[in-house]
């Protein structure tokens, strides 16, 4: 029967399919023996094809110029048919009826599946630039996950005669030790890593390499790099430049700490001291305000009997005046023509007189009736062992409003014994009613 009479000759019509759980790449063989020889490619046409979801079947032709590919992506589950391989059209001649078999490698490859590999970089020195004549050894440990997409550069990159997951797995373990190796070191250059706290930068690591090793993973190997995580940075311990990077970065830590505090305190003085001199300034201006208002009342006062004065001049001119007006006319006798005038302008002094006694008769008054304001309550305050004051309720509420005046703060008035805290005054207990707690110590 020659080549169409044994099974194990390609003979038959064959179903072409995986049935391979876990695979990256898996090549089909007809008679189900590991060998290369033309017999057990030759696929008879007219075979059934059954490529699931998720895979990819490759036939590869070899011809005097060189391998040639079909490629049919899943679900597919039909006979051969050149309509559907546009190289097997152009192999199998029309003078076969399309009926001999054809040689081809069939090799089924998971585009959906997810390939994790764990990996373990040995110990290799890293230097901190504090200490760069004190090199750490480094061990890196994690796990990458990368899958197919670009089936057709995987093929490329790839010999998919003989292929085995373990051998491709060890080319990538290969790349990426080497990777990880100079990428850490190129990260400590360009961003300089304090090795004692090494871990605190693991994402930004991890970024860093992922974006190297996608590149690399995709020009070397054709596969796609889908996660990349170190889960431990481990630096030895018991090696000497540990130790005196340990050493170096305690001591750092110790001045930072005290310097910190140092600063902490005088921020602390330099905001009282400021509180004090807002305090001196503002008792200042009240005390100024005061006096300008006190100054401003006694001008007032003035002017208004200034005032007066003048009034009372010009009556006094007019009266005299008056009692010229009687002579005018000249000879020393009377004039009656003048003295009518002169009794005219009396009356309107007169007048005028009776209405400057009557508006004093009433300001007086007024000023009688009037009951004399209560006295007003006024402490002195102790402001950095100084006296200040003494200040009356609303400018103590100023105070208070201002931070300038607490609870905590001593005050005295006349009739207390001893000086007292404001808190405990319970004449001053309202003023600290609606004041807001103060605020938290700062951080040290």
């Amino acid at each position: 029967m020659g080549l169409f009479g044994n099974k194990s000759e390609g003979g038959f019509m064959d179903v072409i399919r995986c049935d391979e759980q876990e695979y990256l790449v898996w090549k089909w063989r007809p008679s189900g023996e590991a060998n290369t020889t033309k017999k057990e490619n030759a696929i008879r046409y007219g075979s059934s094809l059954r490529v699931k979801d998720g895979e990819l079947a490759v036939f590869v032709y070899q011809q005097k110029d060189g391998a040639m590919q079909d490629f049919i992506v899943g679900p597919y589950d039909q006979t051969i048919k050149t309509a559907n391989f546009p190289i097997l059209s152009s192999i199998v001649g029309a003078a076969f009826g399309g009926a001999s078999p054809f040689q081809a490698e069939i090799y089924f490859i998971n585009l959906a599946g997810n390939v994790p590999i764990k990996f373990g970089v040995p110990y290799f020195n890293i230097t901190d630039t504090r200490l760069p004549d004190f090199p750490v050894p480094m061990s890196v440990r994690g796990q990458i996950i990368f899958n197919i997409t670009d089936y057709k550069l995987f093929i490329k990159n790839t010999r998919l005669i003989n292929f085995e997951l373990d051998d491709f797995k060890n080319l990538i373990k290969s790349a990426v030790t080497s990777s990880i190796k100079s990428g850490v070191m190129n990260i400590n250059r360009t961003n300089p890593l304090n090795l004692v706290q090494i871990e605190e930068n693991l994402d930004f690591i991890n970024e860093s390499l992922k974006t190297k090793l996608k590149d690399t993973f995709s020009e070397d190997f054709g596969v796609n790099l889908k996660r990349f995580d170190i889960d431990t940075l481990e630096l030895d311990q018991e090696s000497e430049g540990f130790k005196r990077l340990l050493k170096v970065t305690r001591e750092q830590q110790e001045k930072t700490i005290s310097a910190q505090t140092d600063v902490n305190i005088k921020n602390l003085n330099d905001m009282q001291q400021i509180n004090a001199d807002n305090l001196e300034d503002t008792l200042k201006i009240q005390r100024e305000e005061a006096q300008r208002a006190q100054k401003l009342q006694t001008e007032t006062n003035f002017i208004g009997a200034h005032a007066l004065n003048q009034q009372t001049d010009v009556l006094k001119t007019a009266a005299n005046s008056l009692g010229e007006m009687g002579n005018i006319g000249g000879g020393g006798g009377m004039n009656p023509a003048g003295m009518m005038a002169g009794m005219a302008m009396g009356g309107a002094m007169g007048g005028q007189m009776a209405g400057m006694m009557n508006q004093m008769g009433q300001n007086m008054n007024q000023q009688q009736n009037t009951p004399p304001p209560p006295p007003q309550i006024q402490y002195s305050v102790s402001v950095n062992g100084q006296t200040a004051g003494p200040f009356n309720l609303q400018q103590l509420q100023q105070m208070v409003q201002n931070g300038q005046l607490t609870q905590n703060t001593h005050v005295w008035k006349q009739g207390m014994t001893a000086w007292e805290l404001a808190g405990n005054v319970q004449e001053l207990s309202s003023l600290f009613a609606s004041v807001p707690p103060p605020p938290p110590p700062p951080t040290m």
